[in-house]
């Protein structure tokens, strides 16, 4: 439950930042003094964005889907039933391994591949049962990173496409000069400028809630990691000799 709460508060942020951003550099669009006076409408940044800046709004929505994704898959309750773990400690406190072996498969996941990894090389002794899990449990981490990895992507491409359209913006600008010369004015150069820093504004709004969502994830899947590690150790200790 934590974890889905602090996912759902990071793409909250998400969403909270984009709107924060609009309404403090925002104007009422009807208000013609205000935008002659230097203050910015949304419709003026969604406009100079121009394709790169549509393309980031994109983007942040495949990042708030991506978020929520991973705060609905990503907990322990959600990788594995509670009341599933208990069954398998009741088969083997009963000595019932092959039983306990079938559940895990029946029922495959983070925690019951785990424990049916090691479980399937009872015959050979704890010490290969606890690599064989310890495999199996490097094996799960590596999926559950993958999907947490898309975050670390969008994180790092907002601002990229960010660059991107700096560096356009500015290339349009100088192409102003180049085409006007000494009659150029700053209206003329206006528009490739406000371009380049919007585009900007726009990867760095999508990233910064993108990487503490990041880092949050990846430290919940190395917690729950340890957790059922923790767990399967403990089944395995009747094991030992």
């Amino acid at each position: 439950m934590r974890s889905r709460t602090l996912a759902l508060l990071s793409a909250l942020f998400l969403v909270t930042l984009v709107c924060v951003a609009g309404t403090a550099f925002a104007a009422d669009a009807a208000d013609s003094n205000r935008m002659n006076s230097g203050s910015i409408t949304m419709k003026q940044i969604l406009d100079d964005g121009g394709t790169v800046g549509w393309i980031i709004i994109v983007l942040s929505v495949a990042t708030l889907a991506v978020i929520i994704e991973c705060g609905v898959s990503i907990r322990r309750d959600k990788l594995c039933r509670p009341e599933l773990i208990d069954e398998v400690e009741a088969l083997l406190e009963e000595d019932e391994v092959q039983e306990a072996l079938e559940l895990c498969e029946s029922e495959p996941n983070f925690f019951t591949n785990m424990a049916a990894a090691g479980l399937a090389r009872a015959n050979l002794g704890y010490d290969e049962m606890k690599t064989a899990a310890e495999n199996r449990g490097g094996v799960e981490v590596t999926k559950l990173q993958q999907k947490v990895g898309w975050i670390l992507w969008l994180s790092n491409i907002g601002p990229l496409l960010g660059l991107f359209g700096t560096v356009t913006g500015m290339i349009a600008a100088f192409n102003v000069i180049k085409a006007l010369g000494a009659a150029v004015t700053p209206t003329d150069l206006a528009t490739g400028i406000s371009a380049a820093l919007i585009t900007t504004f726009d990867g760095l709004i999508v990233s910064m809630p993108a990487v503490t969502a990041y880092q949050y994830f990846r430290d919940k899947v190395t917690k729950i990691a340890i957790d059922f590690g923790g767990m399967v150790e403990d089944m395995f200790q009747r094991f030992r000799k």
